[in-house]
């Protein structure tokens, strides 16, 4: 807890501060917010270092000596919010406004003068989700036929796009990672404010964020960090003065670098003088001094580095630009020469001449940037929608990143161009993976597209910990530590698994079922017992199979899932994409193989078309009529879904039509996001994952579940896992099987990190597949064990110990290949039938919904 009035520093505490500043020595908090209150001598001392580690940063992007900034015109899309901050006078009330959100046209107007003088970029302003305070503010969306403020915001970015050509910065406040998902194809750059992580000022009625839901700081972190995984160029900052104390201060800084580094993505930091205005509560409190700003920015630039990009607005800063310039700034944020700053309509815009100018008496050369700043430009994929490459490349300098000069905006197609999709590249991968093998154990950006590795570690839980930091047989022992493994809890779990099962995911029971997940010994010989008991009474000895080839269209993606070997860039060696063509003759050869399914997935590929996804369907329905697509993961609907600016039920309905019989439950790796958040960077949270599957069962899409185990996970997260499992299959009751997915770890990035551990035990193996059998009895009949990842003498076992069902031939099998997985990529039937003969029982073909063939 971070006091309210934290100690003043001592002299000597600056003194030793900026030693170890000067030093180039990281600073704890403390350190940073004794620095903040330094003056005279000591300020002027804190300026040189942060204007010495600004000045190398710039040295380091190839722009020595530059000061940027944008220009543009803002758009307060509406006035209207939801929130009550009490220093704000940008948001109002319905009856003082001719209407509660600016029309299309008048949108187009303000972007079309802008573009007329120049400017390259249009500031979306506007207030938090206003229709859920003001019935004005729904009334006018229904009229228009707009189902939320940021759906307008989404059409209104398009039609600035196509009717000007000026490049949209959105303001929209909180946005969720599926609306960050919806929104980055508009906008180069989107943006929000920290403000600040002192929860006191939003939960205390004297704080200037009280009443306002979407000021919560951590509300607002969660943004910062779901713009990473989502891969947005983001401008973030804090407001100092609002009565925040300066460990708070600081604090905000942290957790701003905390974020940049784990994601890569804070394009720019903004730090903002709070500025009193009248007509709002804080009228009365005095504005943040100059002096306190300046130092502020110097700590900022040696908590962030010489990389960061730190901006201060030149219109709230009373002339004093040298000062901001020693301070470390080296960017003055968007000028506008035709709109003022309807957040600060009191203070103007300085000239953009008079910037120039004022900056070069500092030394500094003033350059245009655009709104997503040139490191971000330069890199294209995955920070750019290629929908609007070609707008960015129309004003950037193709050289720096910068605007190009001399260039006005001219509307063109937010479309997909159309030679951004070529197949090609190793398209044998699929059958070479198994003779030659992959190029090499990690693909090219392996140092930065993951983040910051240390970062990473430090978000995985304790227990998880333990167990990764086992020796050989230590897993038990790490396991019971975390746990608290009780004798009396491991026969009361054996009675319940054998009584009653299902109930031990009940929370009053949940000390018997962990017992069970660190079960060994007799005990774990005697829960497999029970799970192939109950896998006998439920589906007899059969064990089924499919005959069944993956197909995996692309493994070009910049998710960067953590654990994930398959993805690769573009121009990576092992990269390659798949025509419509080429699937449809895999799919055709597959049935003349003897396949009834094929399986189909990709990488989060950004250049593939939004029509792609529909047409392989398509095209295989249209070849091959009797196969069933098996198809798109949750993360591949809820990204294509985005893309199309479509809800998920009307995405998926698309693909239903298209011939889409069902669609695998993977993406799922373990559904608790504290440990999503480590293992993928930017796949889509648990919740989004169980509404997809969950959409899909309602329009009768059927679908697998699956768990990945045995990297940054522990036990306590498994069982939360089936919990989930077990709630979306009581409502829905689509899943047609659970699969239990081992960690292949040999070229998993967070393993060749040091961070996760090698994959799970044969004691977790077993446990794992027997608890999935006890926890799933009576709503998921079928459990699956992988022999890809298993091998065959590890699939016998499973099946010994629960499991009824084999998967599938597969004919083609590269996303555990290239994880390195040593069990092959293929499994004839008879191999198939030769596992089931080694665990003493019949083999039977199924259809991808368990029917008997």
């Amino acid at each position: 807890m971070i006091p309210t009035s934290p100690p003043p520093p001592t002299a000597a505490s600056i003194r030793r501060a900026l030693a170890r500043a000067a030093d180039g020595k990281a600073l704890d908090q403390g350190e940073a917010a004794d620095l903040m209150a330094a003056r005279g001598d000591a300020l002027d001392e804190l300026l040189r270092i942060a204007a010495g580690i600004r000045d190398a940063g710039l040295r380091d992007a190839g722009r020595p000596g530059v000061v940027t900034y944008s220009r543009k015109v803002f758009i307060p899309l509406t006035r209207l919010c939801r929130d009550r901050c009490h220093y704000c006078t940008f948001a109002t009330v319905p009856h003082r406004l001719p209407a509660a959100f600016l029309d299309r046209d008048e949108v187009v107007a303000i972007a079309r003068e802008g573009a007329a003088q120049g400017c390259k970029e249009a500031l979306f302003t506007l207030g938090d989700r206003p229709e859920e305070r003001w019935p004005a503010a729904r009334e006018w969306l229904d009229a228009r036929g707009y189902d939320s403020t940021l759906d307008y915001v989404r059409a209104s970015a398009i039609a600035v796009l196509e009717e000007t050509g000026l490049l949209p910065h959105l303001n929209p406040g909180v946005l969720s990672w599926a609306e960050l998902q919806r929104l980055k194809p508009v906008a180069p750059s989107i943006g929000m404010m920290l403000e600040t992580t002192a929860t006191r000022l939003w939960s205390d009625k004297s704080g200037p964020h009280f009443g306002s839901p979407d000021k919560e700081p951590a509300v607002r972190l969660r943004v910062l960090d779901d713009a990473g995984r989502v891969g947005v160029p983001f401008t973030t900052g804090i407001l100092i003065g609002i009565g925040e104390n300066l460990v708070e201060r600081a604090d905000s800084l942290f957790a701003i670098r905390r974020s940049a580094r784990e994601y890569g993505h804070i394009q720019e930091v903004i730090i903002q003088n709070f500025r009193a205005k009248p007509d709002t509560a804080m009228r009365g409190m005095p504005d943040a001094e100059l002096l306190d700003l300046a130092a502020t920015i110097a700590v900022g630039r040696v908590i962030l580095g010489p990389g960061a990009r730190i901006q201060a607005p030149p219109n709230l800063i009373e002339g004093e630009y040298d000062l901001l310039l020693r301070a470390g700034i080296d960017d003055w944020g968007g000028v506008s020469p035709v709109t003022p700053d309807h957040v600060n309509p009191e203070r103007p815009w300085p000239m953009i001449d008079e910037l120039a100018a004022r900056s070069a008496a500092s030394g500094f050369t003033l350059q245009e940037r655009l709104t997503i700043y040139p490191e971000y430009v330069r890199r294209g994929d995955p920070w750019l929608d290629p929908r609007l490459a070609g707008h960015v490349a129309a004003l950037a300098d193709p050289a720096t990143g910068l605007a190009a000069e001399g260039v006005l905006p001219v509307g063109r197609a937010w479309q997909e161009p159309d030679e951004a999709f070529v197949p090609g590249g190793r398209t044998d991968l699929h059958a070479t993976i198994d003779t030659t093998g992959r190029t090499g154990d990690r693909r090219g950006d392996f140092d930065s597209v993951y983040g910051d590795w240390s970062e990473v570690a430090d978000r995985i839980a304790p227990e998880a910990v333990q167990l990764g930091s086992r020796g050989a047989g230590a897993g038990l022992a790490a396991a019971s530590g975390a746990i608290e493994r009780r004798p009396s809890d491991v026969l009361e779990g054996l009675r319940l698994a054998a009584t009653d099962p299902a109930a031990l995911l009940e929370e009053r029971h949940e000390a018997a079922a962990m017992a069970l997940f660190t079960a060994d010994g007799s005990a774990l010989d005697e829960l497999c017992r029970i799970a192939d008991d109950l896998r006998r009474d439920t589906v007899g000895d059969e064990v089924t199979y499919v005959v069944n080839r993956n197909i995996n269209f692309s493994n070009v993606c910049y998710v960067g899932c953590r654990f994930c070997a398959f993805a690769q860039r573009e121009r990576d060696a092992d990269a390659y994409r798949l025509s419509v063509d080429q699937v449809a003759d895999r799919a055709e050869e597959a049935w003349a193989a003897g396949a009834t399914e094929v399986c189909m997935q990709g990488g989060i590929d950004p250049k593939l078309p939004i029509t792609a996804y529909a047409e392989m369907v398509r095209a295989i329905k249209q070849r091959v009529p009797g196969m069933h697509v098996h198809a798109f993961s949750p993360m591949e609907i809820v990204t294509g879904a985005a893309k199309a600016g479509m809800p998920v039920r009307e995405w998926l309905e698309t693909l239903r039509d298209a011939g889409l019989d069902t669609i695998p439950g993977t993406a799922a790796e373990i559904l608790d996001d504290d440990v999503r958040w480590v293992l993928t960077k930017g796949k889509l949270p648990a919740a989004t994952w169980v509404e997809v599957v969950s959409t899909a069962h309602e329009l009768g899409i059927r679908s697998s579940s699956t768990m990945m185990y045995g990297h940054v996970d522990h036990p306590r997260q498994w069982l939360g896992h089936f919990r989930v499992l077990a709630s979306v299959q009581d409502r829905t009751g689509g899943f047609t099987e659970f699969v239990a997915l081992p960690f292949v770890h040999t070229n998993a990035p967070i393993y060749l990190a040091g961070i996760a551990r090698p994959g799970p035990t044969w004691r977790e193996n077993r446990v794992v597949h027997a608890m999935a059998r006890v926890l799933l009895h009576g709503r998921i009949a079928n459990i699956q064990c992988s022999w890809v990842k298993l091998g065959d003498e590890g699939t016998v076992a499973m099946l010994n110990g629960g499991c009824n069902d084999l998967g599938g031939t597969l004919m083609e099998e590269t996303i555990s290949r290239m994880a390195g997985s040593a069990n092959g990529s293929s499994r004839t039937v008879e191999q198939l039938k030769a596992i089931a003969a080694a665990a003493g029982r019949p083999a039977k073909e199924r259809t991808t919904a368990y029917g008997m063939r």
